[in-house]
């Protein structure tokens, strides 16, 4: 339940920043946007559906995070070696859609990173840094949408430990605050930053979590 409503929190940061994008999904349904959006979350609803016990066993494990952890960093890195793109929102085609939606679907795995990703792809597909972040974060409202749809239909199977009202709404409300500040900061970021330091990072963390897993004491 608490997972389910920090999925919740994160959905709502995403709806406020993106609200005028939203806005005009609604006015106009059919617009080229919508069917981006659902162009790129097929391969993730595909995937999800597919492997979905196999990533549950995995993910309560965590016997492959730290292989998952190295495997982002190296996909950050060279991305981040690539030249900057050109191409802008109007310029997505659903090809590229597609293609970044399926590196999102790699990101179900539990030590994947979506938004990083999601932006290397982007990148490769020739879109420039902001709005590799920007569409990134934009695609990431059906998946979410999806996880909590998934999420909440195990919950209504009941089971599980009580968690109490005022534990959710504080797990809510910093999701969501945090959530806002992370993709408003992460869009800035990549004006002008380098995604490297993210890559080694994620290096530093997966050696770490493996030295823990081999030495048994994780």
């Amino acid at each position: 339940m608490l997972d389910t409503m920090l999925h919740v929190g994160t959905l709502l940061a995403v709806f406020v920043f993106y609200k005028n994008e939203f806005i005009n999904i609604i006015r106009k349904p059919f617009s080229k946007l919508t069917f981006l959006l659902i162009i790129g979350t097929i391969p993730a609803v595909i995937f999800g559906l597919a492997f979905k016990d196999y990533i549950e066993d995995i993910s309560k494990t965590g016997v492959t995070i730290g292989w998952e952890f190295l495997l982002t960093g190296l996909f950050l890195w060279m991305a981040d070696s690539a030249k900057n793109g050109y191409k802008r929102m109007d310029d997505i085609s659903y090809k590229d859609a597609f293609i970044i939606g399926t590196f999102q679907a790699v990101a179900i795995l539990p030590a994947i990173s979506r938004s990083g990703m999601t932006i290397v792809a982007a990148l490769w597909r020739k879109l420039d840094r902001e709005t590799a972040a920007y569409f990134s974060f934009l695609l990431s409202t059906p998946a979410i949408v999806g996880a909590i749809v998934l999420q909440t239909k195990d919950l209504l199977g009941g089971g599980g430990e009580e968690i109490s009202l005022s534990a959710l709404l504080v797990g809510i409300i910093s999701s969501a605050f945090f959530g806002y500040i992370a993709v408003k900061w992460m869009i800035g970021f990549l004006r002008k930053n380098s995604l490297k330091p993210f890559a080694i990072y994620v290096w530093a963390l997966g050696l770490i979590v493996l030295v823990f897993q081999f030495t048994g004491k994780f």
